[in-house]
């Protein structure tokens, strides 16, 4: 049989040997018997039904959830064989002589493998249809969609036995490329296969490089720079919203990257296509939802990044999978903010509670995750069941980078001890409460504060209790109770380690901070204090020469963004905030020739390759804007237009004259103000060392509107300045 398989393997598919496990997956489906196969992406999963539909007599049943999944497979056989029917599938985007076809197919015996949704499945055409069908087996593929504890749970699979039971028995065979313990036997119950052969393989994929990076203000520009450092590879960008996506696909196209978005909500003849071009490499990049990427077949994937924290540890280790499935390199890299946090977990909160205790405590570990300075690797590992060997897999930002370890015996002894007292029946954060001596509503209502271990741990460092409770379930001295959503229990070995103690030692996390200044948001992300000194001195002598303040010269955060990104030339120099046309040729030379010297003197590499360019937003305003101006309409008739506050529209015009764009307020200003207020206010500015209107508020102290100062300013440096 072994020869025969091979041979079988290598006219099929042209392999000479089976990857992994696959041999004794195809073995056990011939002879007849139900399979549970847990195979991380890239390891071969679909080769295991696909080979033995090819061989069995009669016609398989895969049931999958996406259609571009179907699409990418039935191609993938119907590539390989002579005839375009031996594979097929049934889905809601076919007409009824595609349909009449597939079934046609079946009947005469061509069709090898049926691929089917589970929605299609329930349809009561199909299934009469197929109880006069010979079937060699059902394949359920994507099987983690089954258990509410994935990350991809979808009802209908719940649906698949009864179906099953319906059309005919035959063996089972349930294959995912992620499932923890509890999604695994989840699987089996629901699809009534608890006696399934389990064919496990390592989740380890060594070539994936794993980071998690500080989500701020920076992260389109880090995206871009990253994605150029990185020329003509392919990756996949996922964010949470649709709205996220299209804006993402959009800045990266304008920063001149090859880039389409992808998501349920687009027409499927786009998906289709943009699903094309990445495969044939007319683009670089996909930005998607998670609804792209399952069972798509491109090896060679080189990059995945998370814009958003993802939902769950198996999500986000389902998405990172598809990068580097050819044993190339693969980096993952995910940007991690509190806030995103707090957002997903307040998304749950119309939802039932059970399914709210089980999104939280997914968020739970993916937060632990992303805050540990544990390997990132041995974390993911552990999270399967699967123990990682080293320490050091030197192949995470975490371990590339690794912390000091702090010796942390005593406070292991305090956890487990803690967790004792309280009967094993509570979660970290309760347990943390507890031992740093937090009188919570919760703690007094169960009276645990009137407990001899109370604030046991009071007084020790505070940020040491997370990633000690981390370490020691890594270590197995700690478990997750996943029935009773995550409650800590002590192990036998946390329990022998308690009466025979051996040093114990953690890294504290790290820090995300979400209070990021937003100043610096382009360029290279550091400003250069040397330069900056040298601009504003630059700036004096320059307002000397043109009698003007230096504030009319450039505002001070333009000198900021100037010392960021070295704009060497005057086109250059007009990418850069209150620096437009008009001011550029005015003032700007002199700037640009002092950067390009102080650059070339330091040798400087400029950033001006990995410049986000913005998309336009209201492109359609500021023309607008100048067009009622000059027409000499009312402001506050302009604001209505363009269904803006008037304070609104003050901003939009501010950015309009700060970039050199001159507008001639007189005719609503001497309307509105009598002539002496327009000289004290234009005075105030004339003499004025800065613009800055909290300045001009403190100087007038309530004399005048805010509003006025705002429109004098605005006069003023129109007049001065452009």
């Amino acid at each position: 049989m072994n020869a025969n398989l091979n041979e079988e393997l290598k006219r099929h598919f042209g392999f000479d040997k089976f990857k992994g496990k696959q041999e004794e997956v195809i073995k056990n489906l011939l002879d007849g018997n139900d399979s549970f196969v847990l195979m991380p992406t890239g390891g071969g999963k679909s080769l295991c039904y696909q080979l033995p539909s090819l061989i069995m007599e009669g016609t398989a049943i895969v049931i999958s959830p996406l259609i571009a999944l179907m699409k990418n497979q039935v191609d993938v056989i119907n590539g390989i064989s002579e005839n375009d029917g031996v594979a097929h599938c049934l889905n809601s985007s076919m007409n009824k002589a595609a349909v009449d076809k597939v079934k046609s197919d079946i009947t005469n015996g061509i069709t090898k493998l049926l691929y089917l949704a589970p929605e299609s499945l329930t349809k009561e055409e199909y299934i009469n249809f197929l109880k006069g069908v010979k079937i060699s087996f059902y394949a359920i593929d994507e099987a983690h969609c089954i258990s509410e504890w994935g990350h991809d749970f979808r009802p209908e699979y719940r649906r698949i036995r009864p179906i099953i039971e319906n059309i005919g028995l035959a063996p089972i065979i349930a294959l995912t490329a992620t499932a923890t313990e509890k999604v695994r036997s989840d699987i089996k119950k629901s699809l009534g296969i608890t006696d399934a052969k389990d064919f496990m393989s390592s989740f380890n994929r060594p070539s994936l490089y794993y980071e998690v990076r500080q989500k701020d203000a920076s992260i389109d520009k880090q995206i871009i720079k990253f994605i150029k450092q990185n020329p003509g590879k392919s990756g996949i960008v996922y964010c949470l919203s649709r709205k996220k996506v299209e804006e993402l696909a959009e800045v990266l196209k304008t920063n001149d990257i090859t880039a389409e978005a992808y998501h349920a909500g687009l027409d499927t003849a786009v998906r289709n296509s943009t699903q094309d071009d990445f495969l044939m490499e007319r683009i670089d990049v996909i930005v998607a939802t998670i609804a792209f990427g399952m069972g798509i077949d491109k090896p060679d994937v080189r990059f995945v990044i998370h814009y958003d924290i993802p939902k769950s540890l198996e999500g986000y280790y389902q998405e990172t999978g598809r990068a580097g499935r050819d044993g190339g390199e693969g980096k993952c890299i995910a940007f991690y903010s509190h806030k995103d946090l707090q957002k997903l977990e307040k998304f749950m909160d119309s939802k039932q509670v059970t399914e709210q205790e089980i999104g939280r405590h997914l968020l739970q570990e993916t937060a632990a995750y992303a805050e540990s300075s544990i390997c990132r690797r041995k974390m993911l590992l552990k999270y399967f069941g699967e123990i990682y060997p080293k320490d050091n897999c030197g192949n995470c930002d975490n371990c590339l980078h690794p912390k000091t370890k702090i010796l942390a015996t005593k406070e292991l002894e305090l956890a487990l001890r803690s967790i004792l007292t309280l009967k094993e029946s509570f979660k970290t954060a309760y347990v943390i409460d507890f031992i740093k001596g937090r009188k919570t509503d919760d703690i007094e209502s169960h009276k645990h504060n009137l407990l001899e271990d109370f604030a046991c741990g009071e007084g020790l460092n505070d940020k040491i209790w997370n990633p000690l409770i981390r370490k020691a379930i890594i270590d197995g001295y700690i478990k997750k109770d996943i029935e009773s959503f995550g409650n800590l229990k002590v192990t036998d070995e946390g329990l022998k380690w308690l009466k025979n103690k051996t040093e114990f030692y953690v890294t504290e996390d790290n820090n995300y901070n979400d209070e990021v200044s937003e100043t610096i948001s382009s360029g290279s992300g550091a400003l250069d204090p040397t330069l900056y000194a040298m601009l504003k001195d630059l700036r004096k002598s320059q307002a000397v020469k043109h009698n003007v303040q230096p504030y009319i010269v450039f505002m001070e955060s333009s000198l900021e963004q100037m010392a960021t990104i070295y704009p060497v030339n005057l086109q250059e120099l007009q990418n850069i905030p209150g620096v437009g046309q008009g001011k550029a040729k005015r003032y700007g030379q002199p700037f640009c020739d002092l950067i390009k010297k102080y650059c070339e003197e330091n040798n400087i590499e400029r950033p001006e390759d990995m410049r986000v360019r913005s998309v336009a937003k209201n492109s359609m305003q500021k023309p607008k804007i100048v067009q009622c101006v000059d027409r000499k309409m009312p402001l506050d008739d302009i604001a209505k237009s363009l269904g803006i506050k008037f304070t609104e529209l003050l901003d939009e015009m501010e950015a309009i004259v700060y970039s050199g764009t001159r507008l001639n307020l007189d005719y609503y200003i001497e309307e509105t103000m009598d002539d002496d207020q327009i000289d004290d206010i234009y005075e105030y500015f004339k003499e004025a060392e800065t613009d800055s209107l909290k300045e001009a508020y403190k100087e007038f102290d309530g004399d005048y509107q805010d509003e006025d100062i705002r429109l004098i300013r605005l006069k003023y440096i129109s007049e001065n300045a452009n």
